[in-house]
C-alpha cells in the first residue's frame, strides 16, 4: 500500500498558532480542539514526541515483544495503565516517571490526526479523533519518534529541511526485515529521511546517537543507501511528503550532490506497517504519520 499524504499550506493564522504551541500540554489542547491538524515537526520544541498505536488487548503481548526485538525502529516508551484507559500511562523509560509523561491526557483526541485500521486494513486516514472507535478492550502503546531530536540538531546549527519548509518528513518502506514476534511477521522497517550536507553527517550521527528512545543514530546515509535500502525512487514516499531541495525542486534532480545527502533513521511508522502485514482482527488505531502525540517531558529527559 502506498499512501502519499498531503499537508495544506499553512495560513498566517496557523503559523501564529504553531508559535504559541510551546509545550506538550498546549499542543495536545490544540489538537483536542481541532485547532491544530498539521505535522508536529517544529511544534513544542524540546518536548518528547511519540508514535501512537492502539490494539485489541489480545495482541498486546506480541506487540511488546515486537518492540523488544526491534528497538531501533520500535523503541517502546509507554503504554496504557490498563485496557481501555485513554488517560493514564505506564512509562517504559527508566529516567521518566509515569506521572511526568503527560497530565490531563486523552489518547483519543490529543494527536492532530489519526489513522483507523479494520482487520489490518487502513480504512480511514487523517481523522480528527478516534473517540467513537475506542473500546474498553483497547491497549495503547507509545513508541519513540525521531522528530524528538530535531530541535537538538537545529540547536547545533543543523536545520531540518522539512520543518523549515513546513512539510512532513519523508518516510519510505525499506528492505530491512523486522524481527518477528507472534502475529507480527513478514514486515520491514519504515525509515524517515532528512538530507544534510556530507560535511555535517558525522555531527548529525553524533547528536542523534544519544537519543536511543527516539531511534538513535541513522541506520544508513549516502546516495548509495537509497538503493541499498530498497527505495526505488527518492521522490516516491509511502508516508509523509516527498523531499525537496532548498529551492523547492524534487530531490532526485540533485542526485549524487554532496549538499543534499540522504540520511535515514528507523521510523515508528514501522509499527503501522507491521499491522498491515499481520492477520489482526478488530479496530486498530494510530496517529497519522507526522502528527505525533507530544508529551510533557523533554526530549533530553530520555538521555
Amino acid at each position: 500500500m502506498s499512501i502519499t499524504t498531503t499537508r495544506l499550506t499553512r495560513s498566517k493564522e496557523a503559523t501564529e498558532l504553531t508559535l504559541r504551541l510551546t509545550t506538550g500540554e498546549l499542543a495536545r489542547q490544540a489538537a483536542r480542539a481541532n485547532e491544530y491538524t498539521n505535522s508536529t515537526s517544529g511544534v513544542a520544541p524540546t518536548y518528547l514526541q511519540a508514535n501512537l498505536l492502539v490494539l485489541p488487548s489480545r495482541y498486546a503481548a506480541d506487540f511488546r515483544n515486537l518492540c523488544a526485538r526491534n528497538p531501533v525502529p520500535c523503541p517502546l516508551i509507554a503504554e496504557s495503565a490498563a485496557p481501555g484507559d485513554f488517560s493514564r500511562l505506564v512509562s517504559h523509560l527508566p529516567s521518566v516517571s509515569s506521572k511526568s509523561l503527560a497530565e490531563g491526557l486523552d489518547l483519543r483526541t490529543d494527536c492532530p490526526r489519526y489513522n483507523v485500521y479494520k482487520d489490518s486494513k487502513l480504512v480511514h486516514a487523517g481523522v480528527p479523533d478516534v473517540t467513537d472507535q475506542w473500546t474498553e478492550d483497547h491497549v495503547a502503546f507509545l513508541v519513540g519518534c525521531s522528530q524528538s531530536f530535531e530541535s537538538a540538531l537545529e540547536r547545533a546549527g543543523l536545520p531540518v529541511r522539512h520543518s523549515v519548509q513546513d512539510r512532513t518528513v519523508p518516510m519510505y518502506r525499506s528492505n530491512i526485515p523486522l524481527n518477528a514476534a507472534g502475529v507480527f511477521s513478514g514486515s520491514t522497517y519504515t525509515v524517515s529521511m532528512r538530507p544534510f550536507p556530507a560535511k555535517d553527517i558525522e555531527r548529525v550521527r553524533e547528536i542523534s546517537r544519544a537519543y536511543h528512545a527516539t531511534h538513535g543514530e541513522p541506520v544508513a546515509w549516502g546516495w548509495d543507501a537509497v538503493a541499498r535500502l530498497g527505495v526505488e525512487n527518492i521522490d516516491e514516499v509511502q508516508w509523509g511528503q516527498a523531499p525537496l531541495t532548498e529551492d523547492g525542486q524534487p530531490l532526485s534532480t540533485v542526485f549524487g550532490d554532496e549538499e543534499n545527502v540522504p540520511v535515514f533513521w528507523g521510523c515508528g511508522v514501522s509499527t503501522q506497517e507491521a499491522v498491515m502485514k499481520a492477520p489482526l482482527e478488530g479496530a486498530i488505531l494510530a496517529h497519522f504519520p507526522g502528527c505525533m502525540l507530544i508529551m510533557d517531558c523533554g526530549e533530553d529527559d530520555v538521555l
